[in-house]
């Protein structure tokens, strides 16, 4: 292997990592959301007031919620799950980015459908504006990576055709 294309690979690597522990630590602190809106609130006196005032609502309709209605937490179990299988999912371009690259590109889809999920939901469940835009923020946070080891990916190629042909 050339110099070069383990270097690529190796950032690749990198990028593959970032994008699996964002989805892991999304998914595991998608189980524990009442916990950590109890956590959330009572430290949050440096952030803007309707933020405080936000959070607040959250952890009162989390709280009524598990109290009353426990299995609609079920739906965030599952949405936890999803995480945890999506960061799963990206171990086979972990291993061997060029053949897997397809994960990459369904990835960058996702980011890119974060987008107007977002906005369309976040408007009819009537989710206050700066929250939809810190949503879309994990789209657009997440696709960079995703673009960074998609280039990566398309040098190797470039490389290995390259140097296949020199042999």
């Amino acid at each position: 292997m050339h110099k070069e294309e383990q270097k690529l690979r190796q950032y690749a690597k990198i990028y593959i990592c970032t994008i699996i522990a964002g989805l892991a630590v999304s998914g595991l602190t998608a189980f524990p959301l009442e916990t950590e809106m109890a956590y959330l609130v009572k430290h949050v006196e440096i952030l803007p007031i309707s933020l405080q005032l936000w959070l607040g609502e959250i952890y009162h309709a989390l709280k009524m919620t598990n109290l009353h209605y426990p299995f609609l937490s079920y739906g965030t179990d599952w949405l936890a799950f999803a995480h945890l299988m999506l960061a799963l999912l990206f171990i086979g371009p972990l291993k061997d980015p060029l053949k897997n690259k397809w994960v990459i590109d369904f990835g960058m889809i996702c980011c890119i459908a974060i987008i107007p999920l977002a906005i369309i939901a976040g408007n009819i469940r009537h989710i206050p504006i700066f929250w939809q835009m810190i949503d879309c923020s994990f789209g657009i946070l997440g696709i960079i990576p995703l673009i960074l080891c998609r280039i990566n990916i398309k040098k190797i190629e470039i490389l290995e055709a390259h140097y296949g042909l020199c042999r």
